[in-house]
């Protein structure tokens, strides 16, 4: 589990225990972490914790978000490193994504009879919309406005199930549109083989 532990005085060795993705540091209520301190902005940072570990992005706070004594704007985190958010520091003591995910008995999504033209399928949230992700676990369809993205350490994108948080894989969009891609390539084949033969009049 991804830990990092406040080690400023006033917050009693206050443990944060990171989700795998977004977790927003800040004064507000609506941060997953609320570090009450009057040199913390009210939306500080984002700690996004990935299978490569911990990247921080400074959400250009007030006083500023450093890594070992260096101001940073966004940088990979590795244990035994401290990090401050303007006067409150924080050690990292682990890095590493543990995904436990419980047996969850949740309703399937109702299934549409509505396929568009092209035969792809909607997304089950936004009907309106192609389904363009499924999940390699649960096997959940969805919109690009539903997939979790993340970034990976290469700048590699990481995609997540907006359901059960694990890898999605892209899935064809318009089949209609391959279809033709791949007839439209064979014709010119063709029309490029049997065209050599011609000789110039």
């Amino acid at each position: 589990m991804a830990r990092l532990v406040i080690q400023t005085e006033g917050f009693g060795s206050r443990v944060l225990e990171l989700h795998l993705g977004n977790n927003r540091v800040g004064r507000d209520d609506d941060c997953e972490f609320v570090i009450d301190h009057p040199t913390v902005s009210t939306l500080h940072c984002e700690l996004n914790l990935t299978g490569d570990g911990i990247y921080v992005h400074d959400c250009d706070s007030t006083n500023g978000t450093f890594v070992s004594g260096e101001p940073v704007m966004e940088a990979w985190l590795d244990p035994g490193q401290t990090l401050r958010l303007g006067d409150v520091e924080l050690l990292v003591e682990s890095t590493t994504a543990t995904i436990a995910i419980p047996k969850i008995e949740r309703a399937a999504p109702k299934p549409s009879s509505a396929v568009f033209a092209d035969g792809s399928l909607p997304c089950p949230r936004h009907l309106g919309q192609r389904a363009t992700f499924k999940c390699t676990s649960c096997r959940e369809v969805m919109c690009g406005d539903c997939v979790k993205m993340m970034r990976l350490k290469g700048g590699q994108p990481l995609f997540l199930c907006c359901q059960c948080h694990q890898k999605c894989e892209r899935i064809a969009s318009d089949p209609i549109k391959e279809k033709k891609r791949f007839s439209g390539l064979f014709q010119e084949t063709v029309r490029f083989v049997f065209g050599r033969g011609k000789s110039k009049k």
